[in-house]
């Protein structure tokens, strides 16, 4: 769940700070005795700035600092007296490179509304950024909420939280170590319903919304008692999570870093006190156990206290059969989640790309038989092609298949797309690649810059993205006057919408591929 190097290049290029434009029609929602919005949270007030039409609060506190609470569950910070300033985005949790601002005191959100009063309360988007479970934060300019604010009249959250060993170390002595990271968004999600109608938002309409492992955390959730009731519909872009870590094979990861340090697991609790860089570099230097390769994954654990059960194995959770669901991906995943990194795939040979195949998909299957059955399903593709369309195929695309398909046993509303329009970047080489769907939903075109381009066909796919998204947001359902008719997720017909510069809805597409890879069972990277 890797981002192109060209994204990560675009989310620490921060928007300029917006000034304040003229007086509006309607009076503002909240304002300070200097014109600045001030609103009261639980915990204190808060004073964000006017963005001409909007109200812009970054860097809220809403957990206590980890730091002293390191592998524990968060807590709510202590109150405060006074205003306190919401003007600049909080720290990101430590992680490599990337984010310039990173401490373990992390526990912030980010808030825009619009500044009008209005009659009823808005419904609200919050947004959970991807990076797996190891990297990324909320103050992107990719999801600046701006456009969504005006267009959909709706209240636009985004959050950081604990990553990597910080927020999923299954530690002895620290029962909910493994899952601290998703605890602390709980608590973000607690904050929401506790604050959000001070901005004018709606704590009974609640959408929570991620691409890759945002994706992810959400379908976690889905599965977390904790958060039963603290959202009511659900948007997963490029992120799944079928199953979680187990508690052994979290255990032995645990053992890999402690032997790193050159502690045994009866001295695990100093992790508590040692320096965080001197853990970042433990943890660079393991390799995983399971995986064969790359760090010790770290992601969320079946711990039997937050987790009790993987997040859709062996079926959908029913604790959240009630909360829509829109469930997506990119038609070309891999070209950004493999290429970008390793340009030399591009070039693969057809004697190549067999094991290739076998060393990229992490399933139990035949590149040979892969690629011949590829071979003969698009007889125009290069090796390339091949290798770029049946890693998306069995390794990105096969979960959501998934997750779709169970949401359907379970007769649950669950809405597939599939975005097929591609990146005029380097004449349309990257296709739809992962995270393309990002500044697409977000209407953030200008922030990505050549990764989308600005045109007109960017422009047509992002409007009719931005218009289901917004439906789905107010009312559970994609539907919106004048776009096109979007089913639910059913089999045996598998409906999915085609979002590209005509949008339209197909009957299982790609199903071939479909089929040969639902052959093998899955493999959830981490488990």
């Amino acid at each position: 769940m890797q981002r192109p190097d060209s994204i990560d290049a675009a989310r620490r290029r921060l928007l300029a700070a917006g000034v304040a434009g003229a007086a509006l029609a309607s009076l503002p929602a909240f304002a300070g005795s200097n014109g600045a919005p001030v609103v009261r949270t639980t915990a204190g007030r808060i004073r964000g700035r006017h963005d001409v039409d909007l109200q812009v609060f970054r860097g809220v506190r809403y957990g206590a600092d980890t730091a002293p609470r390191r592998f524990q569950p968060p807590a709510a910070p202590d109150a405060w007296r006074g205003v306190r300033d919401a003007l600049a985005f909080g720290p990101a949790s430590p992680q490599g490179g990337g984010e310039p601002n990173q401490s373990e005191d992390c526990l912030f959100l980010n808030v825009i509304a619009p500044r009008a009063r209005t009659t009823r309360p808005r419904p609200v988007l919050v947004y959970i950024h991807g990076g797996a479970y190891s990297s990324g934060s909320g103050s992107s300019p990719l999801y600046d909420g701006a456009t969504l604010c005006r267009e959909g009249d709706l209240v636009v959250v985004t959050v950081n939280h604990r990553l990597g060993l910080f927020g999923y170390l299954y530690l002895p002595g620290f029962p909910d170590s493994g899952n601290a990271g998703m605890l602390d968004l709980v608590l973000a999600l607690q904050w929401v319903r506790n604050n959000v109608a001070a901005f004018g938002g709606d704590p009974g309409c609640v959408t929570l919304m991620g691409q890759s492992g945002g994706g992810a955390k959400i379908a976690t959730l889905m599965a977390m008692p904790a958060a039963a009731g603290l959202f009511h519909r659900a948007v997963t872009m490029s992120g799944q999570q079928v199953t979680a870590s187990g508690p052994l094979h979290a255990a032995g990861r645990t053992k890999q870093l402690l032997e790193k340090l050159g502690l045994q697991a009866d001295r695990a609790a100093e992790l508590a006190h040692l320096p965080v860089a001197e853990l970042q570099r433990a943890h660079a230097a393991t390799v995983d156990p399971y995986i064969g390769r790359g760090a010790c994954y770290m992601g969320p654990v079946l711990d039997e206290r937050t987790l009790t059960r993987h997040p859709f194995y062996p079926d959908a959770p029913p604790q959240s059969a009630g909360v829509p669901m829109m469930i997506g991906n990119t038609h070309d995943e891999t070209r950004g989640l493999i290429g970008r990194g390793d340009p030399k795939t591009f070039e693969l040979t057809w004697d190549e790309l067999p094991a290739r195949l076998e060393a990229e998909l992490r399933l139990d299957i035949s590149g040979a038989m892969v690629a011949a059955e590829y071979r003969r399903l698009y007889p125009r593709y290069s090796p390339a092609d091949v290798f770029f369309a049946a890693t998306t195929a069995g390794r990105s695309w096969r979960a959501a298949v998934i997750e779709a398909e169970l949401r359907a046993l379970q007769g649950a509303p669950a809405f597939a797309y599939q975005l097929d329009w591609g990146s005029p970047e380097d004449g349309g080489r990257w296709g739809a690649f992962h995270t393309l769907d990002i500044p697409l939903m977000f209407g953030t075109l200008d922030a990505a810059g050549s990764l989308t381009g600005t045109g007109d066909a960017a422009r047509r796919v992002s409007a009719t993205m931005r218009g289901a998204l917004l439906a789905f947001v107010r009312a559970g359902d994609p539907n919106y006057p004048g776009g096109a008719r979007w089913e639910p997720y059913t089999l045996p017909r598998r409906q999915t919408m085609i979002f590209d510069l005509e949008p339209r809805l197909a009957d299982d597409p790609r199903g071939a591929e479909r089929r040969l890879f639902a052959k093998v069972p899955f493999t959830q990277q981490g488990t």
